[in-house]
């Protein structure tokens, strides 16, 4: 209660309006809480974990208020941002509430096609707005870069490091995903314009709101791990370990907000580049995060292969 009614100060809200300090489950990464006001003012507070992380996780409640900031300019669900730890550190950010509850099973066959249609046009929006350069807006990795092959360039190596560093249990010998990684890299130098890019977007991220009329995407949220770079990238969590052409109702959508899915060669390298990033982030981080042998079980059989096939791909693609 003590450290929400900081905050509140901070954030220019008098603490005293404090009521409750409730904890919010679904989080994988940060401590979610929500905090009620006695005016009925409800807002979440994430506070990232202390403990050890990779190198791209440095404040990344930095990188969340950028994509507030964004979605809100795009016109897109996603909770506003009301105040970010001001310390080099960046630990906490409190955001409003937003409306929903994460996606799960419980719509409709019917339902779920139209929401994933709904969300294919919110992303599509999100993807027509340029940034001010490439890489991550924390600037955990260091500045923004002026093209996207040294700005992915930087991401790769930065979890390839992690890799070593932790030693992480890879279905292929780190030096050699460097060499397939390095491989496919000229097929970045057709992204000229920095996009907003979630790449966090698998359904525990996407709030479903039930209202009168019917469910509807409420907020895309958790939108700390966010780059300015190619909107493509997107595509890989929003079918995670699956394959992005076989979402028609998404894609549909995405067509409507005006997005691009044309996949010709030099996109589907690309997209595989996307894939083995965001994989090998996957399987690294059990480590720093100590995950428990179940779920350690579950990552290396389930991601493991995908990451296989995904720098099988950026060869036969070279």
């Amino acid at each position: 209660m003590e450290r929400a009614r900081r905050v509140l100060a901070e954030a220019g809200i008098p603490p005293a309006r404090l009521a409750t300090v409730r904890a919010l489950g679904g989080g994988t990464y940060n401590t979610v809480e929500e905090l009620r006001l006695t005016d009925g003012g409800r807002y979440v507070l994430k506070t990232a974990p202390t403990g050890p992380g990779l190198r791209y996780e440095s404040r990344l409640p930095r990188s969340e208020e950028v994509f507030c900031r964004t979605a809100a300019e795009a016109g897109v669900p996603a909770p506003r941002t009301v105040h970010t730890d001001p310390g080099p550190a960046v630990r906490y950010t409190l955001q409003t509430l937003c409306p929903g509850a994460p996606w799960d099973d419980s719509p409709t066959p019917a339902e779920q096609a139209a929401l994933r249609r709904e969300l294919g046009t919110h992303v599509a929006r999100l993807h027509r707005l340029a940034g001010p350069g490439f890489g991550y807006p924390s600037g955990a990795l260091g500045p923004l870069a002026p093209d996207w092959r040294t700005a992915f360039t930087a991401m790769t190596e930065a979890v390839l490091a992690d890799a070593r560093h932790y030693a992480a249990d890879l279905p292929v010998p780190v030096d050699e995903a460097a060499r397939v990684l390095r491989s496919g890299y000229d097929a970045l130098d057709e992204v000229t314009v920095a996009r907003p890019v979630h790449f966090d977007l698998w359904p525990g991220n996407i709030l479903v709101d039930r209202t009168p009329a019917g469910p509807r995407v409420g907020a895309l949220i958790d939108g700390e791990r966010m780059f300015w770079g190619d909107p493509l990238a997107d595509f890989v969590s929003l079918a995670l370990l699956g394959d992005i052409e076989k979402d028609r109702d998404f894609l549909a959508g995405y067509r409507d907000g005006g997005g691009d899915i044309g996949l010709g060669p030099a996109r589907r390298r690309r997209l595989a580049l996307y894939r083995a990033y965001l994989y090998l982030i996957m399987l690294v981080e059990t480590v720093p995060r100590a995950f428990g042998p179940d779920r350690c079980r579950w990552t290396r059989e389930a991601v493991g292969p995908e990451l296989v096939a995904a720098l099988e791909d950026i060869t036969c693609s070279a």
